[in-house]
Order: structure tokens, then C-alpha cells, then sequence
């Protein structure tokens, strides 16, 4: 099979730049265009410079329409507008489209979940192999642990980012839900503050912290009477998630319609994702 021909989306910024590297670091893929936004100072800039890389002589664009038209796939990590305007093209174009954006909402999500009776999504909080097998794992401990071990969950991130939680601590929520099954959205405890009274047994807390360079720490605590389980994963690099991302596009191309998650792409069955 031919290599794949992926546009990076976003592919001024930071996570667009990792990817930009991956794919030209690796094999079975090649970068057949980077998309930014119409009002980006980085349009027609080469987008292998950006990334550190010698010239690639792929120069950024916004319009997808273009791009897409010698494309197999989209690698998307921007913010939810962008990505739904992007699910549309993708979908009409007849490409792979593998979302990493966080911060999508319930409408976004069915948006999403729409175009797939037609095209290929790979849609995850977290793309790389250590927080999936994480997913794995809490799902399980959650199915062991009755509701008197509660359940929190901790992360950390750079002060740049702007959603909260992250899309990795409602993965890990719904791995969470999944193993009590409990429906997340309506057990989920956020933002305590002042006077909150004692804690709701069954529910699943969150905690966001925000400062410095961190790439991405997440901690799933169960905490029980006079014990207590820690599972953690820390992201050192943004490359593990942009190596995800290109391993889930070559695994969906060809694949038939559908929403798929990273847990399908790592053979991980029903895990969480």
C-alpha cells in the first residue's frame, strides 16, 4: 500500500508541530498539507521549519477544502470550532479523521458521532499508549472496588491550556463510570469550594492544576478505609501523543465507517476511551 497522505491541523502549534515531525520521522506516511486558521501569522510559512525540521516545502493553508483533496487523512488536535468545521470537509472529502482536540462539548460530540455512518473518526482524549492502558486498568479496579473506596482523580497541565478538566481526566472519569456503571455526567464532582458538606459516596472527583511546562500528569486515586490505591501516568513529551495519533490513522485507513476510539486501535476491547 501506498504511504498515507496526512494533513496536520493546527500545524502552527505546539502539538502541530510534533506531529509534522512524527509523521516525517516515520514510515508509512507522508504530510500532504498543514492547515491553521484564516487569521494565523504563520500562513505560508513551510511547515517543516516550524517544526524544526529542514524544508519540506509544505506550506501552512487554511483551506481544507483544498488540502484535503489529495488527502487520506487529517490529524486534528485544535480547538472544538475548528474541529467540527473540519469533521464536515473530512467527511465529505471521504478521509480518515483523527481528533485529539479536548474541550469538546455534548453537542460537538454528537456532531461528531453524526458523520461517522459515513466516515472514518478516531476520536480520543488521549492518544497515547500508557493512558489508554491506564483506562484499561482503572476500569478494572473500579469494577473490583465497591463505592466505600472513592474515587479521584488529579491532573496537571501547562498554564497554557485553556480547558478543564483535561480530555484525559474524563477519559479516565468515564473508564471510571464505566466500571461502577454509573452514567459520569451525573456523579461527577468538580470545582469544591467553601462549604461543600461531606462527600457523596459514589461520586468521582476531579482536581485540575495548571502551571509551568507540564506536559500532562494524570492520577487516578481510589481511597478506602485505611487504604489506598494510586495509579498515575506522566506525559514527558508531546511526541507520545502525536506518535498515537499517527498509528491510529494508518490503522483506520480502509477501515469501514464508524467512531472508533484509541482502545480499538491498541486491541485494548472494551477499555475506556
Amino acid at each position: 500500500m501506498s504511504e498515507m497522505r496526512l494533513i496536520v491541523a493546527g500545524a502552527g502549534g505546539r502539538m502541530g508541530r510534533a506531529l509534522i515531525r512524527a509523521i516525517t520521522e516515520s514510515s508509512g506516511a507522508v504530510i500532504a498539507g498543514a492547515l491553521e486558521s484564516p487569521n494565523s501569522p504563520l500562513l505560508g510559512e513551510d511547515s517543516g521549519v516550524l517544526a524544526g525540521l529542514p524544508a519540506n516545502g509544505v506550506k501552512l493553508s487554511s483551506d481544507l477544502w483544498e488540502l484535503s483533496a489529495h488527502a487520506d487523512g487529517i490529524l486534528d488536535f485544535t480547538v472544538p470550532a475548528a474541529t467540527i468545521a473540519n469533521v464536515a470537509i473530512a467527511a465529505q472529502r471521504g478521509i480518515v479523521h483523527v481528533i485529539g482536540t479536548t474541550g469538546l462539548s455534548a453537542s460537538d460530540d454528537a456532531v461528531i458521532r453524526s458523520v461517522t455512518n459515513q466516515a472514518v473518526v478516531v476520536k480520543s482524549g488521549n492518544m497515547s499508549l500508557g493512558v489508554n492502558l491506564l483506562a484499561a486498568m482503572v476500569k478494572r479496579v473500579a469494577q473490583a472496588l465497591d463505592d466505600s473506596f472513592d474515587i479521584e482523580i488529579v491532573e496537571m497541565h501547562h498554564k497554557a491550556k485553556v480547558d478543564a478538566p483535561s480530555g484525559t481526566a474524563l477519559l479516565l472519569g468515564e473508564a471510571a463510570a464505566a466500571g461502577r456503571n454509573i452514567a459520569l455526567s451525573e456523579r461527577s464532582a468538580r470545582g469544591r469550594d467553601g462549604v461543600t458538606g461531606a462527600r457523596r459516596a459514589g461520586d468521582i472527583g476531579f482536581a485540575s492544576l495548571r502551571g509551568g511546562t507540564v506536559t500532562g500528569d494524570h492520577t487516578v486515586i481510589f481511597a478506602g478505609p485505611q487504604e489506598r490505591i494510586e495509579l498515575t501516568h506522566k506525559a514527558e513529551d508531546r511526541m507520545i501523543f502525536a506518535n498515537g495519533a499517527l498509528k491510529a490513522a494508518l490503522w483506520a485507513r480502509g477501515r469501514s465507517p464508524g467512531l472508533y476510539s484509541m482502545a480499538d486501535v491498541l486491541g485494548l476491547g472494551d477499555a475506556s476511551s
